[in-house]
C-alpha cells in the first residue's frame, strides 16, 4: 500500500494543482468542441465530428438515418461520463439503433435524449448545452475480450510537461459501456516505462483478478505505449493546462487517439496503481522540459514499477553476474558498443564517466534529463543525468544515468543496485560478456 504521506488528497489537489490551470484553459478543456478545434489545430488525432445540434427545432430537423456505423452522443459540456450514448450500429429494421449494451432504439428516442442534453441535464449547473455527434472508435482486439460493451481508454496525468501516473478503464456491463470508475468501470494501473498493466481497483477495491474471471489483471501490454505517452505531453503543451489527464482510445486501425481533457481528475488512479500521486508530482516540479520527447524520457526513467519488472520475466531464472563484467552501451548513433563495467551493489545509481559519455555522443541536449545537487565526502556537485541503454546478460535495460569522473578507473562504466533487480550479484563469478 502507498504511504499516506505520498497520497495526493482532494485539498490538497485543489490548492496545490488546480489553481495552476488558469479559467480559459479550463473553460476549454470543459467543452469538447472547443476541446476538438484546438487538437484538430495542433494535428493531434481524435475522434470525427458528425454532427452539433443546438436547439431542439436543430435535433427534429436532423438527418438521423444519414448516420452510419457506431457513434456517440454526447453533452459538449458534460462530465463525469454523464448523458453519453453510444450507438453501436444500425439496426436491420429500418429507423431502429442497437446500442452497446444491446438495446434496440428509435430515431425518436435519439432525439428526447438530445433534448435533454441541449435542455443542461448534463451539463454543469444544469445550464444549456449543445449535442455533439462523434465517430465511435472500432476497440483495438487487445482490449476486445476485456471490455464489456464500450470501449476502454487509457489515462495519463501529465504535470509540467512530464508523464507522472497511468492506468487503462475498462468498461463493464455495470458501467453501461463507460470508461467511468464511479459508474463501475475497471481502473488498472500502468507501469509507466513499459505500458504493462500492474494493478488493479473495482468498486473503490484493490483486485487482482477480473471479476468472474481467473484472468490477472497484471501483465498487459498496452499497444502504442511510447505513442500514447508522446501524444498525452503534446495535449498537455498545447491546453496551456500545467496539471491534467489526457484520456485516450485506441483505435483498431489508426492507433490512439485523444478523446477528451480533464483539467480536475479523479484520485482513483492512485488506488489502481498503489502508489501515491503527490510525490510524482512533488519529483518532477521545476524540471525543466523544453521538448514532449525529454519529458516522455523523464516520466519512464522517474516512475519504472519494479512490479512491471517481474511481470516482464516472470517465469524466468534470474541470470548471474559478476563484480566485473563486459556489457553493451548504445551509443548515440543506436549501435551497441562494448564498456567494461563494474557491478556495484553499494552504489544506488548507475554512474558513467563523462569523457565516455561524450566519446559515446551521449552528452547531447536531447539526452540530458535534468541536473541535481548532491553531497558527497568532497562536499556539494551537481551532477548531470543523462538516459542509458544498455544490454547485460541478454537483457536490455534503459535507466538513467549520473555523468562523473571516472577516468582514473579501468572500469569507466558503474552499475548500481537499482538496475540490478533482475540479476543475481556473485563476486567469485568470473567475468563475461554482454
Amino acid at each position: 500500500m502507498p504511504r499516506l504521506s505520498d497520497i495526493l488528497g482532494i485539498n490538497s489537489r485543489s490548492a496545490d494543482y488546480l489553481l495552476l490551470n488558469k479559467k480559459s484553459a479550463r473553460k476549454r478543456a470543459d467543452d469538447k468542441l472547443l476541446t476538438k478545434r484546438m487538437l484538430r489545430k495542433a494535428g493531434v488525432p481524435h475522434p470525427g465530428l458528425m454532427g452539433v445540434l443546438s436547439d431542439p427545432a436543430e435535433i427534429r430537423s436532423f438527418d438521423w438515418g444519414q448516420l452510419y456505423g457506431g457513434f456517440a452522443i454526447k453533452p459538449v459540456q458534460g462530465f463525469g461520463g454523464q448523458g453519453i450514448m453510444l450507438i453501436r450500429r444500425q439496426a436491420k429494421e429500418e429507423g431502429k439503433f442497437l446500442t452497446v449494451e444491446g438495446k434496440k432504439v428509435g430515431v425518436e428516442d435519439l432525439i428526447l435524449h438530445a433534448v435533454d442534453i441541449v435542455e443542461g441535464k448534463y451539463s454543469h449547473n444544469n445550464l444549456p448545452d449543445k449535442v455533439m455527434i462523434e465517430e465511435r472508435i472500432k476497440i483495438h482486439p487487445k482490449f476486445k475480450k476485456l471490455a464489456v460493451g464500450g470501449a476502454p481508454d487509457v489515462r495519463i496525468i501529465v504535470f509540467n510537461q512530464i508523464p507522472v501516473m497511468a492506468m487503462l478503464r475498462l468498461p463493464t456491463e455495470e458501467s453501461a459501456g463507460k470508461a467511468n470508475l464511479h459508474q463501475g468501470a475497471i481502473g488498472l494501473g500502468i507501469d509507466m516505462a513499459t505500458g504493462i498493466t500492474t494493478h488493479g481497483v473495482y468498486k473503490n477495491r484493490q483486485i487482482k483478478y477480473f471479476p468472474d474471471s481467473n484472468k490477472k489483471v497484471n501483465g498487459i501490454a498496452i499497444p502504442y505505449w511510447n505513442r500514447i505517452l508522446l501524444m498525452a505531453v503534446k495535449t498537455q503543451k498545447v491546453s496551456n493546462l500545467p496539471y491534467l489527464s489526457v484520456d485516450m482510445l485506441i483505435d483498431e486501425e489508426n492507433g490512439p487517439v485523444v478523446l477528451e481533457l480533464n483539467d480536475q481528475p479523479g484520485l482513483s488512479i492512485q488506488l489502481a496503481n498503489m502508489i501515491g500521486l503527490r510525490r510524482r508530482l512533488q519529483r518532477v516540479e521545476g524540471l525543466e522540459v523544453d521538448e514532449p520527447e525529454k519529458g516522455v524520457r523523464i516520466g519512464k526513467a522517474l516512475f519504472a514499477s519494479k512490479f512491471a519488472n517481474r511481470v516482464r520475466f516472470s517465469g524466468e531464472e534470474k541470470p548471474m553476474v559478476g563484480i566485473f563484467e563486459t556489457v553493451r552501451v548504445r551509443n548515440g548513433k543506436r549501435k551497441l558498443i562494448e564498456v567494461e563495467a563494474k557491478i556495484d551493489t553499494g552504489a544506488r545509481s548507475t554512474s558513467i564517466d563523462k569523457n565516455l559519455a561524450i566519446e559515446l555522443g551521449l552528452v547531447t541536449p536531447e539526452n540530458a534529463l535534468w541536473k541535481r545537487r548532491v553531497k558527497n565526502s568532497l562536499g556539494t556537485e551537481e551532477r548531470t543525468l543523462i538516459a542509458l541503454d544498455f544490454k547485460l546478460k541478454g537483457k536490455m535495460i534503459s535507466t538513467r544515468v549520473n555523468l562523473t569522473d571516472r577516468k582514473g578507473l579501468r572500469r569507466q562504466l558503474l552499475i548500481g543496485r537499482r538496475d540490478l533487480k533482475e540479476f543475481v550479484v556473485d563476486p567469485g563469478l568470473i567475468k563475461t560478456r554482454k
